[in-house]
């Protein structure tokens, strides 16, 4: 496009991050909006708001405290994704996302444990997980399970998606978060590090030019 523009969101605004990415080549940044996080204290991580928006060079995303590592591993791909049931009501539609040779970030809301089974179960089926190259999952804000239930949300994401040998993150707050939103940049190269000690994406390219 001529004259491309910033595009910030989350939640619902991942069907046009995904879309603008898939149709024209542009990166859009899954990070934090005006009246929710801007309009907070500490609603917004701003060393990734900086570097996603001005770094010319490849930078850490700073990670927040408890990002934890669930399978362990090294990949490079295309970073991509946003809300786990908006990309998941994408599929079947013309607008259906396209996470093949990606770093795919997934993060919901007040989703119970077994409707993000339900959906990662819907991703998987759809074929979407074959060739995704890494995976990390957000906080799952409010993503809580019934008091009787002896299983973690960590333990379904590792069910579901564990089988594919490529590495697994959880916990990085971006989009629906406690604070400190995280801005991630979509259709940029990533690489993505999980070890038991220490899990780390690093943007490999500049996500704005001029």
């Amino acid at each position: 496009m001529a004259n491309p523009k910033i595009f910030v969101g989350y939640s619902d605004i991942t069907s046009l991050l995904t879309y603008f990415t898939d149709t024209t080549g542009l990166v859009t940044f899954h990070g934090p909006m005006a009246a929710k996080d801007w309009a907070h204290t500490h609603g917004v991580d701003l060393p990734s708001w900086q570097g996603a928006l001005s770094s010319d060079t490849p930078w850490d995303v700073p990670l927040n405290p408890g990002v934890a590592a669930l399978v362990e591993g090294e990949a490079e791909g295309v970073l991509y994704g946003g809300c786990l049931s908006i990309l998941v009501a994408s599929l079947g539609t013309p607008y259906e996302i396209k996470p093949a040779g990606t770093i795919l970030f997934l993060e919901d809301i007040a989703a119970k444990p077994y409707q993000i089974d339900r959906m990662l179960m819907q991703l998987k089926l759809a074929g979407h997980f074959d060739a995704v190259r890494g995976i990390v999952f957000g906080e799952m804000l409010d993503c809580r399970q019934s008091a009787n239930q002896d299983y973690t949300l960590q333990e379904v994401v590792a069910r579901i998606v564990g089988e594919f040998g490529v590495p697994v993150a959880y916990g990085l707050r971006s989009g629906h978060v406690t604070a400190s939103n995280i801005t991630l940049p979509f259709g940029v190269q990533a690489k993505l590090s999980v070890r038991r000690e220490e899990v780390r994406l690093r943007i490999l390219e500049s996500a704005v030019s001029g």
